[in-house]
């Protein structure tokens, strides 16, 4: 049987945190953009949490990134980021808002060292397998830009963000038990560098290849 969600409460803000808003030492970032290609598809909202059933989103319905507060937020290199596929919200927050999120943990990288025996690593696997909580994708394809989120939108951005530091705290166990978690602190330290070489045009090509 699937564990009951947890009571959240989700805040909405357009163009940026208020300037009182605090996430502790670790906050669960997510991002939501026009599509999905780097080089066309411009920013739209940032979720965050400070994983006490919490979430604030910071709408840009409009091409406005001056937002103080919450590039503040995720500048702050003494607060971990954590990130659900880190590589293409590092480059998004790195080409809209020109700050570059360090340091990171991302937990669809750790559950691929330690999830081996399955190819099934998106959010909602991991929240069902890990959590025993059921989230919907119904709204992942929907029109971010508009000039006020739904509240379906709302329900759906929070959802991304709430439920990162169970994650990470399950994952992280993992790691250690396996012995991996050297190697993931490896990859999340490269996720800058993996960001910039995306935006500068070589998403694909493995350039350490032979």
């Amino acid at each position: 049987m699937n564990a009951k969600k947890p009571a959240s409460e989700i805040f909405y803000h357009q163009g940026d945190l208020p300037a009182d808003v605090s996430f502790g030492n670790m906050v669960a970032v997510d991002t939501e953009t026009q599509g999905l290609n780097l080089q066309r598809d411009r920013l739209c909202v940032v979720q965050l949490s400070a994983g006490d059933g919490t979430a604030h989103l910071v709408h840009f319905p409009e091409r406005n990134y001056d937002a103080p507060n919450l590039k503040r937020v995720l500048a702050d290199t003494g607060t971990v980021k954590l990130f659900h596929y880190a590589r293409f919200d590092v480059a998004v927050l790195r080409r809209d808002l020109n700050i570059m999120c360090t340091p990171v943990f991302c937990t669809k990288i750790a559950s691929k060292l330690v999830r081996t025996y399955t190819d099934r690593h998106g959010l909602k696997e991991l929240c069902r397998e890990l959590l025993g909580i059921e989230i919907s994708k119904e709204q992942q394809s929907s029109d971010w830009a508009a000039p006020t989120l739904s509240q379906a939108q709302q329900e759906y951005a929070a959802s991304d963000v709430l439920y990162l530091h169970a994650l990470h705290d399950n994952l992280d166990a993992h790691l250690v038990r396996e012995n991996r978690r050297e190697l993931a602190a490896a990859c999340y330290a490269f996720l800058p560098v993996r960001a910039e070489l995306d935006l500068a045009g070589w998403p694909e090509e493995d350039i350490f290849h032979h």
